[in-house]
């Protein structure tokens, strides 16, 4: 169902603090933070080095409840067009598993005994593992001495560990030369996006409080134009279901537009909704936002962005290229962040956030 919300929330700063008692947005908002503190611990740690063993056989990227899922996807979708090697990506460790494989795995939850198995099996038949993890627990054990582990240096909820868990999985494909990217740019723009977004600065200003006012009243349809933005969007949804009670549909545009009831509805979804209609009234039509995704520039990108335009006129597209002069692994980044943070505003304001935290916030 849309969410209903307290608009008038969003540009009062004082009551945003005071509803945000968790200290979500500040959280969120220390994303290049977790960035910089991944780069740090890696540095520290000589990843680079210690994974200079030649081209893998494989990467294997783990899949695990939470962010896990989201950013592993992400990542397949980064490395994939011109990844040297296989990417695969599974839930537990393959069985064929072996010394000229490299596995990364992230997870908040230290206590998941079934990845704690998995990669102790790596580990044993002599592959390369990376972990991205609490400190402590049966998972952190599992690698002690036989792997790479990268702990959480500053403190956030398990949903808001998204760039952690990026930047780590980036750094491992830096160091084995399947990736370029800048994660001291990624850092740097992320802080530009938390700035943009910041509680203070009013909704006509604030891409985050913008987009979540977008959605408020609809069933939001994240489609992406484009591999990478796809795998944004299931962040995205990821975001608005953990933060604000928000159930998302995440798909290709082409694929979406296969299913001929949904295609009607997102039709449809620029009319103006009728105030004095009965939300619970099972005949009425689905109150739908297209929202179009696009990470990716070239050709291919703007030739599906003129077809999606053309099927779906009232759709709205969200390209972080036309704002900002970044690589995809950049902008893909930007956009999930910008993503959870209206989905925290979205939760402030539909009061299904707020409250005691489960975390102590983090410290500048």
């Amino acid at each position: 169902m849309p969410t209903v919300l307290d608009d008038s929330l969003l540009d009062d700063a004082a009551r945003l603090a005071e509803a945000d008692s968790a200290g979500l947005l500040r959280a969120a908002a220390m994303a290049g933070a977790q960035v910089r503190a991944a780069a740090e611990l890696a540095a520290e740690m000589g990843l680079a080095d210690r994974l200079d063993v030649g081209r893998p056989r494989a990467l294997v990227l783990i899949d695990r409840p939470g962010v896990s899922r989201t950013l592993t996807r992400l990542l397949a979708a980064l490395l994939t067009p011109s990844c040297p090697v296989p990417v695969v990506v599974a839930e537990v460790v393959p069985s064929w598993i072996g010394a000229l494989d490299v596995v990364f795995a992230h997870t908040d939850d230290p206590g998941d005994r079934e990845l704690a198995a998995s990669l102790e099996r790596a580990a044993r038949f002599g592959a390369s593992v990376v972990l991205s993890a609490p400190a402590e627990g049966p998972v952190a054990a599992a690698v002690a001495g036989k792997g790479l582990l990268l702990a959480p240096r500053i403190p956030v909820p398990p949903e808001l560990a998204f760039p952690r868990g990026l930047a780590a999985g980036l750094l491992t494909a830096n160091a084995l030369g399947l990736l370029v990217s800048d994660v001291q740019e990624l850092a740097d723009q992320l802080d530009l996006e938390a700035e943009k977004d910041y509680l203070a600065r009013e909704s006509f200003a604030n891409p985050a409080k913008a987009l979540a006012l977008r959605v408020a009243d609809r069933v939001p349809l994240l489609w992406g134009l484009d591999p990478v933005a796809v795998a944004v969007g299931e962040h995205a949804a990821h975001a608005f279901a953990a933060h604000a009670a928000t159930v998302c549909d995440v798909e290709d545009y082409r694929q979406a537009l296969a299913r001929p009831a949904l295609r009607r509805a997102a039709l449809s979804s620029g009319a103006e909704r009728d105030i004095f209609a009965d939300p619970d009234d099972p005949s009425g039509d689905i109150p739908t936002r297209v929202l179009l995704l696009s990470v990716r520039t070239g050709p291919a990108t703007d030739a599906a962005r003129f077809q999606a335009e053309d099927l779906l006129p009232g759709a709205e597209v969200i390209a972080p290229a036309e704002e900002i002069e970044a690589d995809e692994i950049v902008r893909a980044a930007v956009l999930a962040l910008r993503f959870e943070l209206a989905a925290v505003y979205l939760g402030l304001a539909a009061g299904s956030i707020g409250g005691a935290g489960r975390f102590a916030p983090a410290t500048a």
